[in-house]
C-alpha cells in the first residue's frame, strides 16, 4: 500500500504502458523490505521538462527513462553522459546517469559492434568507444563479420538485422525477443536477450536509488513471470 511515508520512484517514456520496469522494481523494493514503489509515467516529449520538475518538486527519489526522452533528458539534466536512463533527485538536483550497459559488466570484446541510434545505443557506444556503429540513418547494411560482440539496440523485433554465428556474442535490446536473437541462437551463438539486459540495467538502477545491493534473482524471476 502507498502512504505518505512511500519513496516514489517513476519510469517516464511514451509510451510505457508495455514496460516489464514496474513489475520488475516493485518485486525488488519488495525483497528489500523498502516502502518504495514504482509507477509508470506515460510523458509526451512536449511535457518533459515540465514532468522531471514535478517528480522533484513531489519528492519522488528518482526515475529510469526510456524511449524517446534518453538523449533529451541529458540535455535537460547537463550530464555528462550523451544518454541518460537513471535519474537521483537528491537536495532539489537531478542527477542523470546511464545503466543501459551494465550487461556488458564481465563481457570482453575487441571486436564490438552497435546497431541503432537512438538512447541506448548512444549509451552501449559510450561504454564500448572502440565499437563499431551501423544505423539505417547512415552506414547499413552492418557488418558483423570480424565482430565479437554485437549489440542490437534497434527496436526491430521481427526482422533478422544480422546473422549473428557460434563464438560471437549477440547482446539484444528488444523484449521479450527478438527474430535477430533466435535466429543467433540457433546458429549456436553466445545471446544477452532483452530481458536479461533490463534486469541488468534496472539492478544497477536501483543500487544508485537506494544504496543497497539488488536483488537480482528476484528481479529476473519477476520478468519471467
Amino acid at each position: 500500500m502507498i502512504t505518505a511515508s512511500t519513496r516514489m520512484v517513476a519510469l517516464l517514456g511514451h509510451p510505457v504502458e508495455h514496460s516489464l520496469s514496474p513489475r520488475m522494481q516493485n518485486a525488488a523494493f519488495a525483497a528489500l523490505a523498502l516502502d518504495w514503489a514504482y509507477v509508470a509515467l506515460d510523458v509526451p516529449p512536449e511535457r518533459l521538462e515540465e514532468a522531471l520538475r514535478g517528480l522533484v518538486a513531489a519528492g519522488f527519489a528518482g526515475a529510469n527513462v526510456t524511449a524517446p526522452h534518453k538523449l533529451a533528458v541529458a540535455k535537460l539534466v547537463s550530464a555528462e553522459a550523451p544518454s541518460v536512463n537513471t535519474l537521483v533527485f537528491r537536495d532539489g538536483r537531478i542527477e542523470g546517469t546511464s545503466t543501459d550497459a551494465a550487461i556488458l559488466d564481465g563481457l570482453r570484446a575487441s571486436r564490438p559492434v552497435v546497431l541503432g541510434d537512438g538512447g541506448a545505443a548512444r549509451a552501449f557506444l559510450q561504454a564500448l568507444p572502440e565499437a563499431r556503429s551501423f544505423s539505417r540513418r547512415g552506414a547499413w547494411p552492418p557488418d558483423v563479420a570480424e565482430a565479437d560482440l554485437v549489440v542490437n539496440a534497434t527496436a526491430a523485433r521481427d526482422e533478422v538485422l544480422v546473422q549473428v554465428r557460434a563464438g560471437q556474442t549477440l547482446v539484444d535490446l528488444p523484449y521479450p525477443g527478438s527474430a535477430t536473437a533466435a535466429a543467433a541462437r540457433e546458429a549456436g551463438a553466445t545471446v544477452y536477450d532483452g530481458l536479461d539486459v533490463l534486469v541488468a540495467q534496472g539492478a544497477a538502477s536501483l543500487e544508485r536509488w537506494t544504496g543497497l545491493p539488488a536483488p537480482v534473482e528476484v528481479m529476473h524471476a519477476a520478468v519471467h513471470e
